[in-house]
C-alpha cells in the first residue's frame, strides 16, 4: 500500500494534524479501519460478526482483483478445495490444504471460543498461536494473511494491555516473508507440535523490537537536530538538504551536489553552505579546494 495514503488515513482516524498530499484510496482505508479497531478496541470480544466487519472492509467492492468473491462470510463450499500451491499447472506442488469449506463453523466457533479465555497460556505466546491457528483454518477466500495479523496484534495488544506500541510485527513478518512462509509450512504440514513455530515467532518478535528501538532512536536524534537549528529560520532549499543528510546521504556532501539537489545556483549553494557553516550546522570536512565536502554538525558526535 502506498505510505502516504496510510499516513493520511491514520491521522484523520486519530485526530493529528497531517498535510494530506493523497487521498487514501477505500483498499487503504478498508485496512487502516481493521488495525485500528483490532488494536484500540483490543479488549472488546472477537467475534465471527467482527471478523466479518473486517473482511469486508477490506474489499468494499466485493471482488479480489477481478474475481468476485464471498465478502462478510466464510468462504463458501462452491470455492472447493483452498490450497496453496506453485509450480506449473499440471505439475503443481501443493504446499498446504486448508480444512473443507463444511467443517469451517465448527472451526471457527472453537478457535473464537479459545481467543476469548483467559487461560493459563502466556499472553504472547497465545498471539503466535492465534495466527497460526487462524491461517491454517484460512476461513475466507482471500485477506486470511491481513486479518490473521490483525489477530495477532489485537493479542499482543492484550498482552502488554496498551492501545499504542512502538513495533510492528505485521511490518516485520512482510520484511522476512520467505521465511515466514517457510516456517508456516514446515508446520502445517507437519504434525500439531508448534514449538518451532513459537520459537520463531519469539524470535521474530524481538527483532521487530529491536528495530522499533532503532527507529525510535533515529527519530529522536533527529528531533533534537531540529530542536537545535530551529532556533534560528532556514529556508527551503536548506531544510530539504538538512533532512536529505538526516535521512543518510550517499558520499560526501559538495557545494555542486547541494546546487543540484536544491535546484539552485553554484553562488547561491555556496551562500547558503556559509550560513550552515557559520551557525554550526554543518561542518567542513578535512581537505579543501574544488572536492571541499561537508557533513551535518551532531553535538554529541563532533
Amino acid at each position: 500500500m502506498d505510505a502516504e495514503q496510510v499516513r493520511s488515513s491514520v491521522a484523520r482516524r486519530l485526530g493529528m494534524d497531517f498535510a494530506v498530499t493523497k487521498a487514501a484510496g477505500r483498499d487503504v482505508e478498508g485496512a487502516v479501519e481493521m488495525m485500528l479497531d483490532a488494536t484500540q478496541k483490543f479488549a472488546e470480544p472477537l467475534t465471527a460478526e467482527r471478523l466479518f466487519g473486517w473482511h469486508a472492509a477490506l474489499f468494499p467492492t466485493g471482488r479480489s482483483g477481478m474475481h468476485k468473491i464471498a465478502v462478510g462470510a466464510w468462504r463458501p463450499t462452491s470455492t472447493g478445495a483452498m490450497k496453496v500451491v506453485s509450480g506449473p499447472i499440471g505439475n503443481e506442488t501443493v504446499h498446504f490444504e486448508a480444512p473443507a469449506a463444511e467443517r469451517l463453523e465448527v472451526e471457527m466457533k472453537q478457535f473464537l471460543e479459545w481467543f476469548g479465555r483467559k487461560d493459563e497460556i502466556d499472553p504472547v505466546l497465545k498471539a503466535g498461536v492465534a495466527h497460526f491457528w487462524f491461517v491454517t483454518i484460512h476461513p475466507f477466500e482471500d485477506g486470511n494473511g491481513r486479518i490473521g495479523r490483525a489477530i495477532m496484534d489485537m493479542a499482543l495488544a492484550r498482552a502488554e494491555g496498551l492501545h499504542d506500541r512502538f513495533y510492528s510485527m505485521s511490518a516485520r513478518l512482510e520484511s522476512e516473508r520467505k521465511e515466514y512462509y517457510l516456517r508456516l509450512e514446515l508446520r502445517q504440514r507437519g504434525d500439531i507440535d508448534i514449538t518451532d513455530w513459537l520459537t520463531w515467532f519469539l524470535e521474530c518478535l524481538g527483532r521487530a523490537i529491536d528495530r522499533a528501538d532503532e527507529a525510535l532512536s533515529d527519530i529522536l536524534r533527529k528531533a533534537k537536530i531540529w530542536a537545535r537549528i530551529n532556533e534560528a529560520p532556514v529556508n527551503d532549499r536548506q531544510r530539504k538538504i538538512i533532512n536529505r543528510l538526516l535521512d543518510g546521504f550517499e558520499g560526501k556532501l559538495t557545494s555542486s551536489k547541494y546546487a543540484k539537489i536544491a535546484k539552485c545556483s553554484p553562488d547561491t549553494a555556496l551562500r547558503d553552505i556559509k550560513v550552515l557553516l557559520d551557525r554550526g550546522v554543518l561542518t567542513q570536512d578535512a581537505g579543501g579546494g574544488r572536492n571541499t565536502s561537508y557533513h551535518l554538525s551532531e553535538p554529541d558526535r563532533d
